[in-house]
């Protein structure tokens, strides 16, 4: 497959989403930046590449305004070959004090939108008989981690996701796979307290936080490797094994 296609990367106005952006557009795909609420940083990123692109926004918690989005890709920039969900939201708090709306809006947007996005381009894909699916997920949805029942839940559901697509893909030659980063300097994590941040990079076998760039240069792998599929590929320093 030549790489003079479309590619949709959700979250594109944050660290890892840009980081995936500059990847494929190196690469020479047509790009869908999608943002939330983000617009400004999504035209930044925009503005940094040097091939086709443009943005779009949408609430991918919600289907209809999802797949108006991808029909205006659609539209303007043709049939979309790989998708990269990296956008998502953290909203911490322990089980026992956590509003039912933040919890909801988590799973929501992190696990229902990841199925409305895969939902919507699929069809593309399918006709194509090629594609290929990345699902952004995190060691929170592999190991234990107070007060984000709702963030680890939503990960979870999206590697099972991820493994139960892959299985219904792979005779289309659409490759379905999960990339987990570890803790790196983004949106995410920049309301992350300083001791909780430091408890976090002590958990790793390298010592240190990560950069968007070093997870995105996983994005590599997962569109070259044809006989890869249904995995969860974690590049987080050694966390998840700790």
């Amino acid at each position: 497959m030549t790489t003079d296609c479309v590619a949709l990367v959700t979250g594109a106005s944050g660290a890892l989403g840009a980081a995936v952006a500059r990847v494929l557009d190196h690469r020479g795909y047509r790009l869908a930046l999608h943002y939330t609420t983000g617009e400004d940083r999504a035209r930044k990123v925009a503005a940094e590449l040097s091939g086709s692109r443009m943005v779009v926004q949408a609430d991918v918690a919600d289907w209809a305004t999802t797949q108006s989005m991808v029909d205006q890709v659609r539209a303007e920039l043709g049939g979309i070959s790989v998708l990269v969900n990296a956008g998502a939201i953290r909203r911490d708090g322990l089980m026992v004090t956590q509003s039912v709306d933040d919890w909801t809006r988590t799973i929501a947007v992190n696990l229902i939108g990841t199925f409305h996005t895969c939902r919507a381009v699929l069809p593309d894909m399918v006709r194509a008989r090629w594609g290929r699916v990345v699902n952004v997920v995190s060691p929170a949805g592999l190991i234990g981690s107070r007060g984000q029942t709702a963030y680890s839940a939503a990960k979870a559901g999206v590697m099972g996701m991820t493994r139960s697509l892959a299985l219904e893909c792979g005779r289309y030659k659409v490759t379905v796979n999960a990339l987990s980063p570890g803790l790196m300097a983004s949106t995410l994590t920049e309301e992350v307290p300083a001791d909780i941040s430091a408890a976090l990079v002590a958990r790793t076998a390298s010592g240190r936080m990560g950069t968007p760039d070093e997870v995105a240069r996983g994005i590599e792998l997962l569109l070259d490797a044809d006989y890869m599929t249904g995995q969860v590929l974690c590049i987080d320093g050694g966390m998840s094994i700790s």
